[in-house]
């Protein structure tokens, strides 16, 4: 593959301003956090982010669109109560989203849409801070206490508190599902101090920091101040006030505030006296988060430190406990603006942000003891796309879309002895740019292969252009008239089909939408968008929660994230993020010689909507009785949809395997179809007959789970079958960023070269390849079980599990007897156990704490000893276990498809292992199975550019420790597509200047110097 590493496209990633979590810390709960858990993330552009933790994977769901001169300031979840339906059964109560800022209007976003629903604004000034009531809920401490535990009605709606600049504290209702104004809780009568931090200490007592070195306290009963808290005068030769940038509350009640000079206080919850205060930070600190068991609090701020206190036991009876700083380090590069924790008795995280734009997942429980994780700062969703025809590359950020053309490699030029000819300089060039008008961000953005036309879209509308080159420095742009019914909704996901006959939009009520092109590169005519829309129905389907408590995320497991067609445009598929596949398929053949009927006779009750589920059958029939003609074809519901399964998680990539052959569609019929004749009461006769073309779809999930389904036979294919996730690699199912996009490179096979069907899967910062014409190596035993003996009979599952436990029994003990004067970790199973953040530390690497390894002995003599590794949380082992367990009968299944004997399975007769000659020079010839490499910078996007029919070197090089494959070489030469590899590294971002301390003597020399 020849990959042209480009550096140039726009796109500046936006700061992180506010973090929250949809459900409250509860030690009650034994996983990883209720199935609807996520992550709000606030960017200064406006944009909202939703992460799903997935039990460690953190995939980002979708993204809530911003625009011009927007900015999220703070971000709140609120839980309704459950309600009981006419049938009485307890119906979960619906979590919502508030955002506030630069402004006096709270919003509420529609989870399902991802727009805003509604805004509440008043005759108060602009908001600084935000908090949501508590829900009445007992929390159990570690022994065993409960706080905040009282005997009154919880079903009630949480109320909003809301921080103004003029120093007014207004309360917001969300009963009833609105948001309406309550009243306004005080007006500071002497003066205006700004309102910029705001915490709840239980449900009628709120605790506020001003901009007036104070803290206060006001009960929401009666609207009365109850206390005011001075932190005294500022420093000498700074500013006179102190400013309280976060308050915070444990669960004992305890106050704990961070102000602008870097001091962490810890006030009492009773008498709201000063008990302590830790002089941390070297700058002002930002944001606090605390523990579930209030027994950690974290701090950050200006100075980039993320601070970590602790409330210890006093070395004698009766002394009172005090905070100590227990460590500090620097996760961040620039200012950490927001934290946020969220624990259970499976997961225990912190979350910040900042202006260095990435998300970073620090363990709190397992703090210094596990790695801290780094969440990509890049969309998901790559905002790159290209025509490789014409070898342009689009790329949109904001309100602006970029079209760059690529030229001819450097290598193409050098074999073609065309280099040094200047009209083939190997560089890029800026040939079109586009700003589209108004105050919405683009949402998405395609161009046709051939670069003929390109289409943008907003939530608000979508703008079609005809591409049209004038020479090699730039593109002229004509805008295409659409339909009013397309045009003026928006779309969320706009994909033109690869023989770029249909537009297919999604908009943001997840309704899907088709219209045909006529015209366009194939014909003389100008190409234009016929009249009617396709409209396309999904089946109605149901997600029930799997606990009512857990709350409701409505329809927003039904919205689509994923579009695929198949390479000859004749079947569509989309995914959801519940995991649900819908498919349809273009019945018929082409005939330009018929005219279809200026609408369709059903649009007006087709009309799809994010309540699509519950459609009529009606409706349905109807659909299906009088289909949208559109040149003798129309497009139906795949016959067999029903029979494709859910996957467990939502899709990543969904990308149709492309034709080998050159042809990607037959060509239309010019002189009708001969053997279909027109009558009275049928006056478009069209062809019954369904896609016979490449099928096979391959989806890629949220866990990095393959999956290659069969679309018209409605199953998993042959390769998928013989190849399930447990056979991937280990450093493949080892990474923990997730894949955003594929590459495809197919080729004929030859007597020279084999027959090559490899697909390029790439996240933010790998690159891995797959040979989808060979199957994956089957995974080499575990070292430790070598020496266990045969492996069981195919048949055999219920005897291998009970070995299978047995045996992890004595291999726990094993290790544990024997890691003692070793660096290597004792293992408890192959699947590595964390917090939710990043992986174990190694113990050689640990190099502050106290022991971690306790020896245990048995009898008087002691002679049994061993020792235990104290802090493993060991909760997780039954699930690991049965993980392990699935993973050993996969393997046996796939011994059995892939032909292998019981013979050979066992261990027996001929099957030792070894390859004969033939074999090995077969593998040879063939290639790797699959490749890696972790040498790339953040990856943007890859798209491909020229037509892959190229024969080109790929791009490697000697890095040994960059390069992961089968063989120990890398790739070696091979011929394969050509593909443009978008990197936006964090050190070509214009950033803020940041703050340096009195230590950083090297780091303010260094900035010194590149300024």
């Amino acid at each position: 593959m020849d990959v042209h590493r480009c550096r140039f496209v726009p796109y500046p990633p936006s700061a992180i301003n506010a973090l929250a979590f949809s459900h409250p810390s509860s030690l009650a709960t034994s996983s990883k956090g209720p199935p609807t858990l996520r992550l709000a993330i606030g960017r200064a552009n406006g944009d909202i982010e939703i992460w799903n933790p997935l039990r460690g994977a953190w995939h980002q769901e979708s993204t809530f669109r911003g625009g011009k001169d927007r900015s999220i300031e703070g971000l709140v979840w609120t839980h309704d109560p459950e309600e009981q339906d006419k049938n009485g059964f307890n119906v979960p109560g619906k979590l919502r989203l508030f955002s506030i800022g630069y402004s006096s209007a709270v919003t509420e976003w529609d989870l399902g849409n991802g727009i805003p629903i509604r805004h509440a604004s008043g005759n108060y000034g602009e908001l600084w801070c935000i908090a949501a009531q508590p829900r009445q809920q007992s929390i159990e401490k570690k022994d065993g206490n409960i706080v905040n535990g009282n005997d009154e009605d919880s079903a009630q709606y949480q109320s909003l508190a809301v921080g103004c600049a003029d120093g007014s504290i207004v309360l917001l209702s969300t009963a009833d599902g609105d948001l309406k104004f309550e009243r306004t809780l005080t007006r500071l009568a002497k003066k205006k101090a700004r309102v910029l931090s705001i915490a709840w200490q239980t449900k009628f007592i709120l605790i506020t920091g001003h901009a007036d070195s104070t803290i206060r306290i006001f009960d929401i009963r009666n609207g009365q101040q109850i206390r005011s808290m001075s932190l005294g005068a500022g420093p000498e030769g700074g500013p006179k006030e102190i400013l309280v940038w976060s308050v915070k509350c444990t669960v004992d009640g305890t106050i704990v505030s961070g102000d602008s000079t870097g001091t962490v206080s810890f006030w009492d919850a009773k008498l709201y006296s000063r008990l302590q205060r830790i002089a941390s930070h070297k700058a002002d600190i930002l944001d606090l988060a605390v523990s579930v068991d209030g027994e950690s609090v974290f701090s950050g701020g200006m100075d980039r430190r993320t601070t970590l206190y602790r409330r210890t036991a006093g070395s004698k009876s009766g002394e009172k406990r005090r905070w100590v700083e227990i460590a500090h380090q620097r996760f961040h590069s620039h200012d950490v603006k927001a934290m946020t924790t969220f624990e259970t008795k499976g997961i225990s995280i912190l979350a910040s942000g900042g202006l260095d734009t990435a998300p970073i997942i620090v363990p709190v429980r397992e703090y210094g003891k596990e790695h801290h994780r780094t969440l990509p700062c890049l969309p998901q969703q790559p905002p790159a796309c290209s025509a490789p025809r014409k070898r342009l590359l689009v790329s949109w950020w904001d309100r602006e879309v970029s079209v760059w053309r690529i030229a001819t490699s450097l290598q193409t030029l050098v074999e073609s002895n065309e280099y040094g000819d200047s009209s083939h300089s190997p560089t890029k060039r800026l040939v079109a740019k586009v700003l589209i008008q108004g105050e919405e961000s683009i949402t998405s953005a395609d161009i046709v292969q051939d670069g003929s036309l390109l289409v943008v879209a907003t939530l608000s509308t979508i703008k079609v252009f005809r591409l049209k080159v004038k020479d090699d420095s730039t593109i002229g742009l004509r805008k295409i008239d659409l339909p009013s019914e397309l045009s003026g909704v928006g779309a969320k996901i706009i994909q033109w089909s690869p023989d770029g006959k249909w537009l297919l939009s999604v908009t943001s009520n997840s309704k899907i939408q088709a219209i045909r092109v006529a015209g366009g590169a194939d014909s003389k005519k100008t190409p234009c968008l016929l009249p009617r829309i396709v409209n396309f129905k999904r089946l109605p389907r149901k997600t029930l929660p799997s606990n009512y408590l857990h709350g409701s995320l409505g329809a927003y497991d039904r919205s689509i994230s994923c579009v695929a067609f198949s390479a000859d445009s004749r079947i569509l598929a989309v995914g959801d993020l519940s995991g649900h596949l819908d498919t349809w398929v273009l019945e018929g053949h082409e005939d330009l010689t018929q005219d279809p009927p200026i609408t369709s006779p059903n649009n007006d009750k087709t009309s799809s909507s994010s309540s699509s589920d519950e459609s009529d059958e009606s409706d349905e029939s109807d659909a299906e009785d009088h289909p949208t003609l559109v040149y003798a074809q129309h497009w139906k519901r795949n016959p067999t949809a029903h029979l494709i399964p859910k996957l467990p998680s939502a899709a990543l990539i969904m990308s149709f395997r492309p034709t080998k052959s050159t042809s990607i569609s037959p060509k239309a019929l010019t002189n009708g179809n001969g053997h279909l004749h027109p009558t009275r009461h049928n006056p478009y006769p069209h062809s019954h007959d369904l896609p016979t073309g490449e099928d096979r779809l391959f989806i890629v999930t949220a866990e990095h789970q393959f999956y290659e389904i069969n679309i018209l036979a409605g199953k998993i294919s042959d390769w998928s079958r013989r190849n399930p996730t447990s056979a991937l690699p280990k450093e493949f199912r080892s990474i923990r960023d997730r894949a955003m996009g594929c590459i495809w490179d197919v080729a004929h096979s030859s007597s020279m070269n084999p027959d090559r069907q490899r697909i390029w899967l790439y996240g933010n910062s790998w690159l891995w390849m797959f040979d989808l014409a060979q199957d994956l190596p089957r995974p080499d035993h575990d070292e430790d079980d070598e020496s266990d003996g045969d492996e069981p009979q195919v048949g055999e599952f219920s005897k291998m599990r009970k070995r299978k436990r047995e045996k992890a029994v004595q291999k726990k003990s094993i290790n544990l007897s024997m890691d003692h004067d070793s660096d290597r970790p004792a293992r408890l199973g192959k699947k590595e156990r964390d917090s939710g953040a990043g992986s174990q530390i190694p113990p050689h690497e640990l190099t502050t704490g106290v022991g971690r390894k306790m020896r245990k002995t048995t009898g008087a003599e002691g002679g049994d000893a061993t020792f235990v590794k104290l802090g493993r949380h060991v909760s997780d082992e039954s699930e690991a276990e049965d993980e392990e367990e699935d993973d050993e009968e996969d393997q046996a299944l796939v011994r059995l498809r892939r032909g292998e004997d019981v013979a050979t399975i066992n261990g027996e007769g001929s099957g030792t292992g070894e390859k004969d000659e033939k074999t090995q020079r077969e593998e040879i010839r063939k290639g790797p199975p699959f490749w890696g490499t972790f040498k790339y910078r953040p990856i943007l996007g890859i798209v491909p550019i020229g037509g892959g029919e190229e024969d080109e070197d790929d791009d490697n090089d000697d890095d040994d420790d960059a390069v992961v494959g089968t063989d120990g070489e890398g790739m070696g030469r091979r011929k394969g597509v050509e593909v443009a590899l978008v990197e936006r590294p964090m050190f070509d971002v214009d950033l803020p200047e940041r703050f340096y301390g009195d230590q950083e003597w090297s780091e303010r020399k260094d900035a010194d110097v590149s300024l």
